[in-house]
């Protein structure tokens, strides 16, 4: 993995774990749980890019495609709840 690539997916990581703060805040002045699935969403996201970075590995590795399943999943759940009332 190249130094740019590695850089890129730190990148990429705190961007997420910004997003993820972004939505926690939003959760907590109106206490709707769409916003909170989302962060949690975002933090998988950052936990997983966050490790491909520090351990160099791919992008494209199969190891973190179960953790974008999940942060995914959350964002399907969310959107769900949100439309099931």
């Amino acid at each position: 993995m190249s130094a740019l690539s590695t850089f890129l997916s730190g990148a990429i990581s705190l961007a997420c774990a910004v997003v993820a703060l972004f939505f926690m805040r939003f959760w907590r002045t109106t206490r709707d749980s769409f916003f909170i699935w989302f962060a949690l969403s975002f933090a998988l996201e950052a936990i997983g890019r966050g490790a491909s970075a520090f351990l160099q590995l791919p992008d494209g590795n199969p190891a973190f495609y179960g953790l974008r399943v999940i942060a995914y999943g959350l964002i399907i759940a969310a959107i769900w709840q949100k439309n099931r009332r």
